[in-house]
């Protein structure tokens, strides 16, 4: 039987997946420990650090272990963290969130001291962990976010986590405007080397339950009237293009799995780092699965992660970074 190149049986794609050995060699996306951020949460008032039940394995810290574990994610060479902070105490406007003092700036000092330069050290910049009705911003009188009220407030949490040492800010709401006023806000205090990560398209998942447990979420009702609705695309274009003339330095697109078109457009868009995070509802999906033998959970692991990177993210916030790095 003759061979004609291009045809079967001369053409055999097969002949790339012959062994481990071949397929490494031929694989088209890798990952890398450098492009993994791990979301990490620590929680004011405990004594000893508190497992999340809806995610097995993830932690709210204490300040201590913390410390620790942002050690051990440099050690395997996570690119970064992203700190979320637990107060005890909240209000209608978020107050610890722009304290000096609060949880979240003791724990980007605790950070930054504790690593330095050894990976990125981001920080959310969101008021739902410190508002009493759980929503991302103050409320107005209707019972709605005031989109600019809450501008306001997110200025000037930047600031304080500008203060504190943070080398990337996150702004989460998903308020109009959001990533230009926090430059100026920065830049007003001389942070012109602190960097945005914008949440562009941040979609009203159904998948951020375990989150809300994680940050001791205060949420009434939902926020339909400010994330984007999973409908949408078209949308998505146009908050990626509000956000870059804003002035952001990069940009994320969250959840990951279920918005993978999303993300590879905004990839072949963009001329910026492109984000996607793998969120909490995500993690479970896979851990609970896993949990009740009813997948290989390393496996799992990685064929998510490479999908996400193989879509177009540069960068991937998931709770198994430091694990996945040190797999890798």
């Amino acid at each position: 039987m003759s061979s004609r190149y291009g045809e079967f049986p001369g053409a055999r794609p097969r002949r790339l997946r012959t062994s481990p050995a071949m397929r490494r060699l031929v694989a088209e996306t890798r990952l890398h420990p450098a492009e993994l951020i791990l979301p990490m949460f620590v929680r004011e008032g405990i004594t000893a650090p508190v497992e999340i039940s809806t995610m097995p394995g993830v932690l709210q810290h204490t300040r201590d272990s913390l410390r620790k574990a942002v050690t051990e994610a440099a050690a395997a060479g996570v690119g970064g963290v992203m700190l979320f902070g637990v107060p005890e105490v909240k209000d209608a406007v978020g107050t610890q969130g722009t304290e000096p003092d609060g949880i979240l700036q003791l724990a980007i000092r605790d950070v930054v001291s504790e690593v330095g330069d050894a990976l990125v050290v981001m920080s959310d910049l969101c008021l739902d962990e410190y508002t009493d009705h759980g929503h991302c911003g103050v409320l107005g009188a209707d019972g709605t976010v005031d989109n600019d009220a809450t501008l306001e407030r997110y200025a000037e949490m930047a600031q304080v986590q500008a203060d504190a040492g943070v080398h990337v800010v996150g702004p989460s709401g998903m308020m109009d405007g959001q990533v230009g006023v926090i430059r100026d806000a920065l830049d007003e205090i001389g942070k012109q080397d602190v960097a945005i990560l914008a949440y562009t398209a941040k979609y009203a998942s159904s998948l951020y339950g375990p989150f809300r447990e994680a940050v001791n979420s205060s949420l009434r009702g939902d926020r339909k009237t400010y994330q984007q609705d999973p409908a949408n695309f078209r949308e998505s274009m146009r908050e990626l293009a509000l956000d870059l003339a804003e002035g952001a330095d990069m940009v994320m697109v969250k959840p990951a799995l279920p918005y993978l078109d999303v993300l590879r457009k905004v990839a072949d868009t963009v001329d910026v780092p492109v984000a996607a995070y793998q969120i909490s509802g995500e993690y479970a999906m896979v851990e609970a699965a896993a949990a009740n033998g009813w997948i290989d959970r390393d496996r799992t692991i990685m064929e998510t992660l490479t999908s996400i990177r193989r879509a177009g993210a540069n960068m991937i916030l998931t709770y198994w970074a430091t694990e996945v790095a040190e797999r890798l």
